[in-house]
C-alpha cells in the first residue's frame, strides 16, 4: 500500500463527502486506502460515508475522543509506506499525493512534510508554515508584535513569515490540516500524544519527527483549499483556554523546568488576556447595534414629543419627566424586543425581519396603550410616530453599516444577488433546480463553460457571487482564480459533484450561507426562538386562564405540571412522534428539540397509525409556528 488517508470528522457531512470526492480523483495510479474516523457527528456524516463510499476503511466512535486519539485508531490499522492526516474541510489538487510522494522519494530525510494552503477567499494561510513556539515566539505571538513584523525572522518566526510563501523550505512545525508523514519517520515518532484533545498535537508530532532525526518541509508546489471552519470558535474561552492550554501541555514536555514554569505562567496570563479581551468583545458585538438603535430612536421620540408638545399641547413642559426618561425607554425597549423575536438582529440582515418585528411592537404598544386608564395615556400619536422613526432609524443604521462593508450586514436579499456560474451547461441546469428548489431567484445569472478563457473575468465586478461547478473545472483552475481574485469582493462557492448543496468559506460565519433544500430546518436559529417563544407565552397564557380551562382537562394532574416544565424548558409544547431522533428508522439524524407535551402525531388525532417519519421529517425540514398551533388548538383539553 503507498498511501494511507486518514480523516477525522465531527459534525461536517457536507464538507467531508466534498473531501473525499477530491481525494478519491487524486489517487489515480497511487495504491490508497482512505479512513475516516467519525468521533460520534449527529449529522448523518456515518451513514453518508457507508452508503457513497463503501470502499473508505470507516470507524464510528460513540462519543469524541478528541482529535488525536481519533487519529491513533486509524494509524495503528493503516498500511500505507506514507501516512497522510487530512481535515475533512479540505479539497486536494489532483497532482498533490503525486507531488508528495516524488518529494519524499527525493528528499530521503524528509519525514514530514505540509502544502501551500489557500482558503475559500483565495488567501494564503500561515498556518502552512509554522516555527517552534518556543517562550520568545510565542510571547510575540500572545502580545500581537507579530502582527506588527511578520516577515521579521525574529518576531515573526511563530509563522515563519521571513520564508518565501511560493519556496520550498525547512519549516518546524507541520499543520494538522494536511500533515503527510513517512512510514520509517512514523515507526521512529511513534503515534499522536492523547494528552492533546484538540490543538497542539500537530506542534508535539512535528517535534517529534525532528528529534527522530528527520526534517519537515513546506512544500508549496501543490496546493490544497482549506476552508478552515474550526476558525468560527476562535473567539471563543473554550478555543481560548483549549488553544494555550494545549501550547502549556507542549513546554512541560520539552522545555526546562525553570523555561517551563516561565512559559506556563505566560501561558496562564494569555489565557487570561484573551480571555478579558474576548469578554468585551462579545458585549460590544452583540450590544453595539442595539445600542445604537436604542439611542437614535430614543433622540427621534424626544424630538418628536418636543414637537409635539409645542404645537399640539403648546406646553413645552406638558409631559411629565417620568414619561421621558421611563415610559419612552420602555416603548423603544419593547421594539426592540420585538426586532430581536422576529430576527432583526441576527446575520446575514434581512429587511422584512426589522420592519415585522416592529410594527409588531408597535402594534402590541397600542393595543396597551388603549387599555390604560386615562391618566396614564400620555400620547398615542408619539407612540406612532416614534414607532415609525425607529423603524427608519434600524433600517437607515443597517444601511450604514452595509455602506461600511460591516461583516453581516450587507443588506442586498439574495434574490436580488448577481450570480456568475462557471460550468458546463448540464451543471448550471442543475445549480438552477437547486436554486429553484430554495426560492432563490437566478433570472439575472451570467453563465460560462470555458473556464479558461480570461474575458468572463471582466464580469467579476459586477457580480455579488461566483459558483463553480467542480465536475467541470479542477481544483488547481479554482485555486488559481481564488488567488487572483482574492480579496475583489465576490463571495466564491463551490458546487459538489453529485451533492445538492453550495459550499463556500462564508458558512463559516454565517451557516445560512450553506445553500441546501433545508433552508427552514427547525435547527435555525430563528425558528428555535420563535418556537421558544411560543412555548413561553402560550405556558403563561395557559397559566393564566387556568381558572377556566383547568375544569374541563381530560388530565387534571398533568396540567400544572406541564405548563411549568415548558416554561422552564424542561418541555416543549410539541415534540416528536418517534422518542429517539437518532434511530435507524431516519436516513439522516433529525435536529435535537425539547421532549413534547404533545407529539407531531397529534396533529391527526383520528388516524389510527399516521407515518410516524413523514410526520417528524416534514416538522424537522420545513419547521412552522403554524403546526404547533395547530396540535395545540386540537388539544388544547388533553394538557
Amino acid at each position: 500500500m503507498q498511501l494511507s488517508v486518514i480523516i477525522v470528522n465531527y459534525n461536517v457531512k457536507h464538507f467531508l463527502e466534498q473531501s473525499l470526492r477530491s481525494v478519491f480523483a487524486a489517487t489515480d495510479g497511487i495504491d490508497t486506502e482512505v479512513w475516516v474516523v467519525d468521533n460520534n457527528s449527529t449529522d448523518g456524516s456515518v451513514q453518508m460515508v457507508r452508503d457513497k463510499f463503501p470502499q473508505v476503511h470507516l470507524i464510528a466512535n460513540s462519543d469524541n475522543p478528541g482529535f488525536a486519539t481519533a487519529n491513533n485508531q486509524a494509524l495503528r490499522q493503516c498500511s500505507g509506506d506514507y501516512i497522510l492526516l487530512l481535515n475533512p474541510d479540505t479539497l486536494v489538487q489532483r497532482d498533490t499525493f503525486h507531488t508528495c510522494i516524488d518529494f519524499f522519494r527525493e528528499h530521503p530525510d524528509c519525514g514530514g512534510l505540509s502544502v501551500k494552503m489557500i482558503n475559500g477567499e483565495g488567501q494564503f494561510l500561515k498556518e502552512s508554515k509554522r516555527g517552534f513556539p518556543s517562550p520568545a515566539t510565542s510571547f510575540y505571538k500572545i502580545s500581537g508584535l507579530i502582527k506588527l513584523f511578520p516577515r521579521n525572522k525574529k518576531m515573526g518566526a511563530y509563522y515563519m513569515g521571513h520564508l518565501d510563501d511560493d519556496t520550498v523550505n525547512e519549516v518546524d512545525v507541520l499543520p494538522g490540516a494536511f500533515l503527510m508523514i513517512s512510514r520509517p519517520a512514523l515507526e521512529k515518532t511513534g503515534l499522536l500524544d492523547e494528552s492533546y484533545f484538540m490543538y497542539g498535537e500537530d506542534i508535539d508530532f512535528s517535534w517529534r519527527i525532528k528529534l527522530a532525526g528527520y526534517k519537515n518541509y513546506y512544500l508549496p508546489t501543490t496546493r490544497i483549499l482549506h476552508y478552515k471552519g474550526e476558525s468560527t470558535r476562535k473567539s471563543s474561552m473554550n478555543y481560548v483556554y483549549t488553544f494555550y492550554n494545549a501550547m502549556a501541555i507542549f513546554a512541560k514536555k520539552y522545555f526546562s523546568k525553570g523555561g517551563a514554569k516561565t512559559y506556563t505562567f505566560l501561558i496562564q496570563l494569555a489565557i487570561w488576556l484573551r480571555a478579558s479581551i474576548d469578554f468585551l468583545k462579545r458585549i460590544f458585538k452583540h450590544l453595539a447595534v442595539p445600542a445604537l438603535d436604542f439611542a437614535v430612536s430614543f433622540a427621534g421620540f424626544l424630538a418628536i414629543k418636543q414637537i409635539w408638545s409645542t404645537y399640539w399641547a403648546e406646553n413645552v413642559n406638558y409631559y411629565p419627566s417620568v414619561y421621558t426618561w421611563v415610559i419612552i425607554p420602555i416603548y423603544i425597549l419593547i421594539l426592540l424586543l420585538a426586532s430581536w423575536l422576529a430576527g432583526g438582529y441576527d446575520k446575514p440582515v434581512r429587511v422584512w425581519r426589522i420592519v415585522q418585528g416592529m410594527s409588531v411592537g408597535a402594534l402590541c404598544l397600542l393595543v396597551f396603550y388603549s387599555m390604560l386608564s386615562e391618566e396614564l395615556r400620555f400620547s398615542r400619536a408619539i407612540v406612532l410616530l416614534g414607532s415609525l422613526w425607529s423603524i427608519a432609524a434600524a433600517l437607515g443604521i443597517r444601511g450604514l453599516l452595509s455602506l461600511m462593508h460591516a461583516d453581516g450586514y450587507h443588506i442586498a436579499p439574495e434574490r436580488g444577488r448577481r450570480y456568475l456560474v462557471v460550468g458546463s451547461n448540464e451543471e448550471t441546469d442543475r445549480l438552477f433546480e437547486l436554486f429553484d428548489s430554495l426560492g432563490i431567484e437566478h433570472d439575472g445569472a451570467s453563465c460560462t463553460n470555458d473556464n479558461n478563457d480570461p474575458a468572463w473575468e471582466g464580469i467579476l465586478p459586477k457580480v455579488d457571487e461566483v459558483i463553480f461547478c467542480s465536475r467541470d473545472i479542477p481544483i488547481h483552475r479554482i485555486l488559481d482564480i481564488l488567488q487572483q481574485h482574492a480579496g475583489s469582493g465576490p463571495i466564491f462557492r463551490i458546487l459538489p459533484e453529485g451533492m445538492d448543496v453550495l459550499i463556500g468559506s462564508n458558512y463559516t460565519s454565517s451557516p445560512e450561507d450553506l445553500y441546501t433544500p433545508d433552508f427552514n430546518n427547525i435547527s435555525n436559529v430563528t425558528n428555535r426562538r420563535i418556537k421558544r417563544l411560543f412555548d413561553i407565552v402560550t405556558a403563561l397564557l395557559l397559566t393564566v386562564l387556568s381558572p377556566l380551562l383547568f375544569w374541563f382537562q381530560k388530565r387534571k394532574r398533568r396540567y400544572f405540571a406541564d405548563c411549568f416544565s415548558v416554561l422552564l424548558g424542561r418541555k416543549s409544547w410539541v415534540g416528536y412522534s418517534h422518542i429517539d431522533s437518532h434511530s435507524e428508522d431516519f436516513d439522516e439524524p433529525l435536529p435535537a428539540i425539547r421532549r413534547g407535551v404533545f407529539r407531531t402525531r397529534d396533529r391527526m388525532p383520528r388516524v389510527k397509525n399516521p407515518d410516524i417519519k413523514r410526520l417528524d421529517n416534514n416538522y424537522a425540514t420545513d419547521y412552522k409556528i403554524g403546526t404547533d398551533i395547530t396540535i395545540l388548538l386540537l388539544n388544547i383539553l388533553k394538557i
